[in-house]
């Protein structure tokens, strides 16, 4: 896909259609990557986004619950009193 640079104020940029930045959900803004021989734009991801849903959920279907316990029987915890 060609794109060509447009003058925006004293800078120069570029504009994405509306049906990529919907097709990537790019909304404010991106992650740019310089690479040797390329830039490379990305959607800028929000670290642990979604993740309060997806633990009610889990919550919700008793899906929350210890796999591993705190204090192990065979565990000794006076010696480091």
């Amino acid at each position: 896909m060609d794109i060509n640079i447009i003058p925006i104020g004293n800078s120069k940029g570029i504009r994405l259609s509306k049906t990529i930045l919907e097709k990537y959900q790019i909304t404010d803004s991106i992650e740019m990557i310089l690479e040797e021989d390329q830039i490379i734009l990305k959607p800028k991801t929000i670290a642990r986004k979604g993740w309060e849903k997806q633990f009610k959920k889990m919550h919700d279907a008793g899906d929350d619950t210890e796999l591993i316990p705190d204090v192990f029987e065979d565990e000794n915890l006076e010696e480091w009193s």
